[in-house]
């Protein structure tokens, strides 16, 4: 067994724990990233990705916004689709400037690799078996196992950006942690099509037969989803049959087609809001989809990892600057303030765009006078607008 030591042990290397180990970085403080998968596994494995403006402003100055400027789509309105009717909110125009740029969650992913890699940032890619020791000692311990080599890495604290699934989480004691967790009775049915954009902007859409979204990729690659059984089957639909659904939900009175092409990509993906508390214990601290879940409809999931790494970092190098650890005993409060926000708003938007089992028809037209209101009301389109974009950092 080796052993070695650093500041930070951070597990995941994920945008949440890469960011992390960055951010720290440039303030001086050394970590170390534990990722259990290979570099090729995480930098292509394909995930959507809607970047709020203070994520784009965030990663623009830190120097790795290059090719995100260049890449980036970015939309300055979304529309809301509802009986056959398009209505644009216009985000930049409601928010004094704002935008959202649509860049996937991989493309931030290899951007923050090569950033690490081009400083000498070290991370253990392939890191397998990751345990979590001493947490609540003053050098606790990451163990894991590399090429058949037992090794152990001693940490003055431990980032747990390991994911919903991840080992961190669990590493606090039952007795000190509430998680509150929500199911929802669909999932996601999503695809990527070789196509071009059948819509310059994000379209949210709401059917009889239930949700659809329209986002984009690249000039020849689209990102479609409409809501279905989370336990359907992939195999059930053909590509006739999901075209034929999308262009039914999308449906607009002028005729709106979604543009077609070679289905490249297919899955269905659950949906559920999650929310850890505290986000804290001892040594170690949480950040991202370990701590928190939110369904997709709010854009919300990678924006919150970046908002909780910005406030760990800060609090991190304010420790080692001047010896004081209040930012880091109030990391968890303060973190979780931003993460309720994100919840509300995207249970808002899932329960107004999507058809639940239990509706009845005085609740589908609930939502219909919902998204009307939304789409006439300027204070209203606001509301929406300023979460959409992104909440100020506190």
């Amino acid at each position: 067994m080796t052993a070695a030591r650093t500041q930070v042990g951070i597990v995941g290397a994920g945008p949440a724990g890469l960011l992390l180990s960055h951010l720290l970085d440039l303030a001086g403080v050394e970590s170390v990233v534990l990722e259990s998968r290979s570099r090729d596994e995480i930098e292509h494995t394909l995930r959507a990705g809607v970047l709020e403006q203070g994520t784009v402003d965030l990663l623009t100055s830190i120097g790795v916004g290059e090719r995100l400027a260049r890449e980036g789509f970015v939309h300055h309105g979304i529309e809301l689709r509802f009986a056959a009717r398009g209505h644009r909110i216009d985000l930049t125009e409601l928010t004094g400037g704002k935008a959202i740029t649509v860049y996937a969650q991989h493309e931030v992913i290899k951007d923050l690799v090569a950033a690490r890699l081009a400083r000498n940032g070290a991370i253990v890619f392939e890191a397998k078996g990751v345990s979590v020791h001493g947490i609540e000692s003053a050098s606790p311990t990451l163990r894991y196992r590399q090429d058949d080599r037992e090794e152990t890495l001693a940490c003055d604290y431990v980032a747990g950006c390991d994911g919903f699934h991840g080992v961190c989480r669990g590493a606090m004691p039952d007795a000190v942690r509430t998680e509150y967790l929500r199911s929802y009775p669909f999932g996601w049915f999503g695809i990527l099509t070789e196509a071009p954009p059948s819509s310059h902007e994000l379209i949210y859409a709401l059917h009889e037969r239930g949700f659809a979204l329209v986002s984009t990729r690249s000039p020849t690659i689209q990102r479609m989803y409409f809501q279905c059984d989370p336990h359907d089957r992939v195999e059930a639909w053909t590509d006739d049959r999901i075209w034929s659904e999308l262009a039914l939900r999308l449906e607009t009175l002028d005729g709106f087609r979604p543009h077609m092409g070679p289905i490249i990509q297919k899955g269905i993906i659950g949906m559920r809001s999650f929310v850890c508390e505290p986000m804290q214990h001892g040594r170690l601290f949480l950040a991202g989809d370990a701590a928190h879940i939110v369904p997709p409809t709010g854009a919300k999931g990678l924006n919150l990892a970046v908002a909780d790494v910005r406030v760990l970092a800060a609090a991190l190098a304010d420790r080692y600057t001047t010896g004081h650890d209040e930012r880091l005993r109030a990391y968890s409060a303060t973190a979780l303030r931003r993460i309720w926000k994100a919840q509300r708003f995207s249970w808002w938007m899932t329960s107004m765009l999507h058809q639940f089992p239990e509706n009845n028809v005085y609740q589908r037209r609930l939502q219909l006078a919902e998204l009307d209101y939304v789409t006439s009301s300027r204070a209203a389109s606001t509301a929406l607008a300023e979460n959409y974009v992104g909440l100020p950092f506190e």
